[in-house]
């Protein structure tokens, strides 16, 4: 037997929190996670993409931007593809085994493809991300939006 489900008005899904300063509904931050989620089920039901790895980095947050720093140590800039969508920064590339002579005996370094992929939390201005590459680590810049800028409000006397 099933029983019908019943749907009640100003849910917790429905509900918004300006009080919080949380400009959307929680909805939306759920529609995010089932996202992210879709996203990494997708990556571990298909083929590996030639056994891409990803690079460790961090990702900070400050006043006016989200600065992205990837450690690719011995990646050549003309290997690494830095692509921006909305609130997705994916960078791609593929780190080139170097030529040698003799035979390898061990090898614990990486090699081949590599991939990261991340979603920033909030409203940016994609089209002025800027990026470097310097002893090795790779910093992206990636700029906030106005909207999301805090801004001081000054008091002033009635």
């Amino acid at each position: 037997m099933t029983l019908p489900v019943r749907h009640r008005p100003g849910s917790l899904l429905e509900r918004s929190f300006p009080g919080f300063g949380w400009g959307e509904p929680i909805a939306a931050e759920f529609e995010d996670l089932f996202e992210r989620m879709n996203r990494l089920l997708q990556g571990a039901t298909a083929a590996p993409a030639a056994l891409a790895w990803s690079p460790a980095a961090d990702m900070r947050e400050t006043d006016d931007a989200y600065v992205i720093e990837a450690d690719l140590p011995g990646v050549k800039r003309d290997d690494i593809d830095i692509e921006m969508s909305e609130r997705e920064l994916r960078i791609t590339g593929e780190y080139k085994e170097r030529e040698r002579e003799g035979v390898l005996r061990r090898s614990t370094r990486r090699t081949g493809r590599f991939e990261y992929q991340a979603l920033l939390p909030a409203d940016v201005r994609s089209e002025e991300v800027s990026a470097g590459l310097h002893d090795g680590v790779l910093t992206i810049t990636v700029p906030k939006a106005q909207a999301t800028k805090p801004r001081h409000i000054e008091i002033t006397e009635s």
